[in-house]
């Protein structure tokens, strides 16, 4: 006797596209065929619907503390929001105090996530600094606890952002046991000779946001990084985070065609928004780093993530309120001291089904490969997760290929009152979630329970 029957299926995977029948039995799928005679305990009839392994948020911040306040989405209202947008998985970064080290942080983000997610969730893990206490403890988390990607910052001076030298006896660490490293790469010694800049001629809009951050120091930082990676070794496992730029992602491509494994993650705000939004009268809204780019490098971002070369979308969702985004003041602060962060979780599959599969952009199979596939390889979580195959957990979006729907917070989930995708209207939405075989939302209604989710252990990254 099956769990869950769903029949007259159109499911398409990294390898192409299924039609037929899936069987879920005890949260895995349990057979794939044409016609499953077996009962079940429920039959759901999918016809005209598209069937996706549910996605892999490998990209987000919940309960987050930065900049001096903390993200307005908990593991609750954050994971609430992702199985709406049909994301099984997420993969948030622990972020540890100053001066604190890497298993006590491990232990306060289990502590907070645990009683409290909705989805499945993996962890990374970020580093401040290159102590002798920190890089040990990097073996510990991936052979002990699952945590095998570690994020350095090369911004935020003073907060997060470490020197090369640190970056390269990290990396060196992380090579060595087998994890892999999340880069945030950004010239932060030029941004805050910038920000100052700005300040003193009295620039403070949140166009200057941008503006401080110019293209160029993504592109510089991104080979920085790449060229002192390379000095270890092939061996390097490296991701650029939330690339903004076609020429960071040629940089990486380039570095991989020199037989290194470096790839490359953009997020879907850089794929649909452009620095026009910076203008507009609620534009802290729309502050995050990097910035919002022009049109002509979210094209190339398009032609870059059709192509292969981009490897994974993850959401960065970072939510601040807008009381937080204003720091409680009536008016909008100096952009140096805007929150930097956007909700993005629910969204991603609406944003690259219409954006990208509908208007002929990417495949659905290229859709499903870098929102589920590479990501569980990226992060240590195939087989477990990111495919349609027996075995695998019964994790799957279900999307209505035709549902037209206006993106409001009338039809989102997360713990604010607005979205940077206000009033676009896309067609294909997401109208059920399963994770591990339970129906956790439906047609606008989330039905998992807080603490439903489980902590995924990492395993070695499966990328070449």
């Amino acid at each position: 006797m099956l769990d869950l029957l769903f029949r007259n299926v159109r499911a398409y995977d990294k390898g192409g596209i299924f039609e037929g029948d899936i069987g879920v039995k005890d949260g895995k799928i349990g057979k794939i065929g044409g016609d499953i005679q077996e009962q079940a305990d429920k039959v759901v009839d999918l016809s005209g619907k598209i069937v996706v392994p549910g996605l892999i948020d490998g990209h987000t911040h919940m309960e987050f503390p930065f900049m001096s306040t903390v993200t307005a989405d908990d593991f609750y209202y954050g994971t609430r929001a992702s199985v709406a947008g049909g994301v099984t998985t997420i993969v948030d970064f622990i972020s540890p105090p100053p001066k604190s080290d890497l298993v006590s942080a491990y232990k306060s983000w289990r502590e907070k996530a645990d009683k409290k997610v909705v989805s499945d969730y993996g962890l990374h893990s970020i580093i401040r600094e290159a102590s002798s206490e920190n890089l040990e403890q990097i073996s510990y988390l991936i052979k002990n606890e699952g945590v095998v990607s570690f994020k350095l910052f090369m911004a935020y001076k003073g907060e997060l952002m470490m020197d090369d030298s640190s970056i390269y006896r990290t990396i060196k660490t992380i090579t060595e046991n087998g994890g892999v490293a999340g880069i945030h790469a950004e010239n932060g010694e030029l941004i805050d000779q910038l920000i100052r800049d700005f300040l003193r001629e009295g620039k403070t809009e949140p166009i200057y946001h941008a503006y401080s951050r110019p293209e160029i120091l993504e592109v510089e930082a991104t080979n920085r990084v790449s060229s002192i990676a390379s000095m270890i070794g092939n061996d390097v496992k490296m991701y650029i985070v939330h690339t903004s730029t076609g020429e960071a992602v040629d940089t990486i491509t380039n570095f991989r065609k020199k037989g290194f494994h470096f790839f490359n993650e953009t997020t879907p705000h850089y794929l649909t928004l452009s620095l026009e939004a910076l203008k507009r009268p609620d534009a802290e809204k729309y502050v995050m780093s990097p910035p919002l780019r022009t049109d002509d490098q979210r094209v190339k971002l398009w032609e870059r993530l059709s192509s292969g070369d981009i490897f994974t979308v993850g959401s960065d969702h970072c939510v601040y309120s807008e009381e937080q985004k204003k720091r409680f003041k009536e008016e909008v602060p100096p952009f140096n001291e805007i929150p930097n962060g956007v909700p993005g979780t629910e969204t991603i599959l609406p944003i690259l089904f219409y954006f990208g599969v509908k208007r002929g952009l990417i495949s659905m199979e290229r859709m499903v490969e870098v929102t589920s596939y590479n990501p569980a390889r990226l992060y240590g979580l195939y087989p477990k997760k990111g495919h349609l195959l027996p075995g695998a957990d019964a994790d799957i979006a279900i999307i209505d290929p035709g549902r037209k729907v206006k993106i409001s917070t009338d039809v989102l989930h997360s713990n604010i009152d607005y979205t940077i995708y206000d009033g676009i209207e896309v067609e294909g939405w997401n109208v059920m979630t399963i994770r591990r075989g339970e129906i956790v939302y439906e047609e606008g209604q989330v039905l998992g329970k807080a603490g439903s989710g489980q902590y995924v252990k990492g395993k070695t990254p499966i990328i070449t």
